[in-house]
């Protein structure tokens, strides 16, 4: 009967809108840095509104100035070995009806990474990867605009920027201010993504007011250590969310696993003699150390979930993989049921 043809057309039609947000993902990973940095980035997300259907995601874009009113002492301490000025990413999805829910969505875009003054010394020519979390946020922001879920209202939140070395950028043993007011002391410049991260997800927590959070971001080897390269790891203190992720990893095949947020070592990333926090723990369990030092930057009773891609972001074969985009779709478009 017609009815299934319907259905026919109407799946084939999400399909290819969900494939114009993974290739967008795997374009902006692909990318090399000579032809995309923050600005062209930021150029993306405008266009992402602007291509959107009737409109139904608009664009704010950041800039210093912006950024340094709120605060945001940790995002533009790495910004600071930047080429570009920072650009702080915020696309808003808001359905045709009523909204349910209102969630954040946040994507580390670091569009390369030397390791700034604690340089890297193997993997650097990867490093092009380091906006795989922001790929995925903005590939699956391309997908929404186009599907257009019910009952959702998401914001989709990038802190853009490099981590190059030059004559402002930040050195070991720098004190930066979130925009919490939390102090960190910068123990290497190489763990900057949790930095960025960190306003970004003050920002969607405080200033968006989203309900719940989640971030994905390429923030450790150390968890590509201990899952491999083909699944994502899974931090998150909420059972709920963490059995929600399990679910739409499942259906999705963007594979990932539930790791321990484990507080007997938050200790290795407070208790500094100088700030706050240290942007690095002790030489093991750094995966769940960078998850540690995320959980102050969130309201500590709100639904929150870090998923570190840094395996599955990239096949050495085929470049990127376009990890990511259908796990947040499909996440996002649950949240308005």
């Amino acid at each position: 009967g017609s009815s299934v043809t319907d259905e026919a057309q109407a799946a084939l039609a999400s399909g290819q809108q969900l494939a114009t947000g993974i290739l967008l993902t795997k374009d902006i990973v692909n990318a090399p840095h000579n032809v995309l940095n923050s600005e062209s980035l930021a150029e993306t997300a405008k266009r992402i509104a602007q291509d959107s259907t009737d409109g139904c995601i608009s664009c704010e874009i950041l800039n210093k100035d912006e950024c340094e009113k709120r605060g945001m002492g940790a995002y533009l301490g790495v910004a600071r070995g930047s080429e570009t000025d920072p650009q702080f990413i915020h696309l808003t999805y808001k359905p045709k009806g009523d909204v349910k829910k209102k969630v954040g969505i946040i994507g580390k875009g670091l569009l390369f990474d030397t390791g700034g003054y604690n340089i890297k010394t193997q993997m650097m020519a990867l490093m092009k990867f380091d906006c795989g979390g922001a790929a995925a946020v903005l590939g699956a922001a391309r997908a929404i605009g186009a599907m257009q879920p019910e009952g959702v209202e998401a914001h989709f939140i990038v802190a853009a920027c490099e981590n190059m070395i030059n004559a402002k950028a930040m050195v070991p043993s720098d004190i930066l201010t979130a925009s919490n007011g939390k102090t960190i002391e910068v123990l290497n410049t190489d763990a900057e993504g949790r930095l960025t991260l960190a306003d970004a997800l003050v920002f969607a927590d405080k200033e968006v007011g989203a309900e719940s959070i989640i971030e994905l971001s390429t923030l450790t080897g150390a968890c590509m250590v201990s899952l491999g390269k083909k699944i994502a790891g899974v931090w998150t203190s909420n059972d709920e969310l963490a059995s929600e992720l399990g679910e739409v990893s499942k259906k999705t095949g963007d594979k990932s696993w539930r790791m321990p947020l484990e507080n007997e070592y938050m200790e290795q990333i407070t208790g500094g003699q100088f700030a706050d926090l240290k942007n690095i723990g002790g030489p093991y369990g750094g995966a769940i150390t960078a998850a540690l030092f995320l959980q102050h930057f969130v309201s500590k009773k709100k639904p929150f979930a870090h998923i570190d891609i840094a395996g599955p972001v990239w096949d050495d074969k085929e470049g990127a993989t376009g990890y990511g985009a259908k796990l947040v779709v499909e996440w996002v478009r649950r949240q308005g049921l």
